[in-house]
């Protein structure tokens, strides 16, 4: 069997057009002979099919796709039959948001929170499906010229329902370096916090036009990441806003219990910088005043029992 290329067909599509090709697989426009709708192929290299664990990660892509519906997700089509395996999208106009950052350096405020707001959205139904993406990044959002939002690529999602897979020729994905979270690095499957991290990270770059932390290698990034603090946005951008820097930076926290606890409570934190730092502050200080009124109580049982002990 021979690999896919323009010009062929497979099976009831056309082959039009590659789009992009990665060590694994190539990504192919085509048009469905049957419907005459506008398609994407994802066609795996053929030297990966015969790989079990691959070719089960590969299926259970395309069964995530398949049970998400929502418009912030790239939809997964089913076609007639299969003579290979290979997964089918919809055809969005989209470009990557990669593409844009390296186009214009960092977006504009408001454009970038639109974006992370979107994909917010689409987490949100995810992760109420089980499903952890683990690979938010740039080039996994697609974006058009009206603004809207697609995530694509679940080749490293966790489904939590699923029994864990174990790699025979290929190292596990933990996602790409500057977007892991630190739970990742140290090799846990991750959750929603997982993702929840990815999206701070990513809304760190759109704002600034950098990343938290400049390091020559993957090692030593990983280094910095589980012991050093992040540069906050102000580094780049002097005169950031105070209230959303905040929210980027509690989304980024090392440890998961520290960020957003989910994608809704980030999203309510991007729709209202503002609110979240209030919050913030009356959460603390409501701790503040509990440590207090304990730490007199403490004190005033100590002064008890000295008054009623003897004496010498």
């Amino acid at each position: 069997m021979a690999d896919v290329a323009t010009g062929g067909t497979l099976d009831q599509y056309r082959v039009e057009e590659l789009l992009s090709r990665s060590g694994m697989a190539s990504i192919f426009k085509a048009t469905d002979t049957e419907s005459g709708r506008a398609v994407v192929l994802k066609i795996p290299h053929i030297q990966f099919e015969s790989d079990v664990v691959f070719f089960e990660r590969f299926r259970r892509e395309e069964e995530i796709g398949l049970s998400i519906d929502h418009p912030n997700v790239i939809r997964i089509l089913q076609p007639r039959e299969k003579s290979r395996p290979y997964i089918v999208m919809e055809y969005f106009p989209g470009k990557p948001l990669i593409a844009s950052l390296r186009e214009k350096g960092r977006l504009a405020v408001e454009e970038a929170l639109e974006i992370a707001r979107q994909v917010c959205e689409a987490l949100i139904c995810l992760h109420e499906q089980g499903v952890v993406h683990r690979d938010i990044k740039p080039e996994n959002i697609l974006v058009d010229a009206r603004g809207r939002v697609k995530i694509i690529d679940f080749g490293i999602a966790l489904l939590k329902s699923a029994r864990r897979l174990t790699w025979t020729g290929l190292s596990p994905a933990s996602g790409t370096p500057d977007y892991a979270a630190p739970e990742r690095i140290r090799g846990k499957r991750g959750d929603a916090r997982t993702d929840v991290y990815a999206v701070g990270i990513l809304l760190y770059e759109l704002v600034t036009g950098n990343l938290p932390w400049d390091e020559p290698c993957t090692a030593a990034l990983f280094h910095a990441k589980a012991n050093q603090e992040p540069r906050p946005p102000c580094y780049h951008v002097p005169g950031f806003d105070h209230a959303l820097e905040n929210v980027i930076l509690k989304a980024i926290e090392r440890e998961p219990r520290d960020r957003h606890a989910s994608a809704a409570e980030l999203l309510a934190d991007l729709r209202n910088p503002q609110a979240a730092v209030r919050r913030r502050y009356s959460s603390r200080e409501s701790r503040i005043r509990i440590s207090i009124v304990l730490a007199a109580i403490f004190c005033g049982s100590a002064a008890l029992v000295w008054l009623s002990s003897p004496h010498g």
